[in-house]
């Protein structure tokens, strides 16, 4: 009775559910692909781990390098599964020709905006014009990439915000990449003073208090640069250069803390925004302000 219903059981999984070119879809060919897409995954997944463990580890290969490695290789096995395992269920590869066409057609009205994203994605790890670890500006937005995906990339904000941006942008829109081929970065840090001070000491107090500060390059060195005659003040521009884009946005402030102590002990003045008022006498006037005029 039970090698009855085995067998009962064994036929029902081999019964077709559907055909795929006249080829019989059985459950037995369902798990039989489903065990292979698995595997393929696995493969992939087991490879990546490889490649960081043993070539990535002992090669002097940067980061984001070996994140477009691995997502290549990924990608690649994932593609030689998905076809092994079609054609070993006997599936006849030239049918997905339809199938192509359809697709196509569904790109072109409702998933142009996935398949463009795609297409910027394989570009950006092909090309590589952003790299994991990188620091950029793109659409407004700037951080440090942490990922690049088949569909977006994710970019770490320096409040640890994640941000997912579309691929496409970094292929259509202006990119600034601060890290791209040569990290160093020049800032600009505004300096205004009163119309008194020595110009001179201006400049070699702002060069000393750059010189004190660990975070900026040595070479190039800092430079100063006297702007003009504003309203109220001298204006001058310290140039500093630092290797980290990351502290473009923390190295000014503390300069500026640094600049005010420096001034304050050197008995530079900062000014502030000044205006002279002067009264033009007319007829009457005199009259009218004089304190022993009598009330009426």
């Amino acid at each position: 009775m039970g090698a009855q219903v085995l067998d009962s059981l064994e036929q029902s999984a081999e019964n077709p559910l559907f055909s795929v070119q006249n080829l019989p879809i059985s459950p037995v060919g369902i798990a039989q692909f489903l065990l292979i897409v698995g595997a393929t995954f696995l493969s992939a997944h087991l490879l990546v781990r490889l490649l960081r463990r043993t070539v990535f580890k002992h090669a002097a290969v940067n980061v984001g390098l070996q994140e477009t490695l691995t997502r290549i290789v990924r990608y690649l096995v994932l593609l030689v599964g998905g076809f092994a395992s079609l054609d070993l269920l006997g599936i006849d590869l030239t049918a997905f020709a339809t199938l192509g066409a359809v697709l196509m057609v569904g790109i072109g009205f409702g998933l142009q905006n996935v398949a463009s994203n795609f297409i910027s994605g394989l570009i950006l790890l092909f090309e590589r014009p952003i790299q994991v670890g990188d620091f950029v500006d793109v659409a407004g937005t700037h951080g440090t990439v942490r990922a690049v995906n088949a569909r977006s990339t994710r970019i770490e904000t320096q409040d640890n915000v994640s941000i997912l941006v579309p691929n496409s942008s970094f292929v259509s829109d202006v990119v600034t990449n601060w890290s791209y081929r040569d990290p160093r970065t020049r800032i600009h840090v505004p300096v205004g003073v009163s119309y008194g001070a020595d110009v001179e000491k201006v400049r070699d107090v702002l060069i000393a208090v750059a010189a004190a500060n660990e975070e900026l390059l040595v070479d190039p060195g800092p430079q100063v640069q006297f702007l003009g005659f504003g309203d109220s003040s001298l204006n001058f521009d310290l140039l500093v250069w630092i290797k980290d884009p990351r502290r473009q946005y923390f190295i000014p402030s503390d300069l500026n803390f640094s600049i005010v102590a420096a001034f304050r002990r050197e008995d530079i003045e900062i000014p502030f925004p000044q205006r002279d008022i002067h009264i033009r006498s007319a007829p009457g006037l005199a009259d009218a302000t004089r304190k022993d005029k009598p009330r009426p």
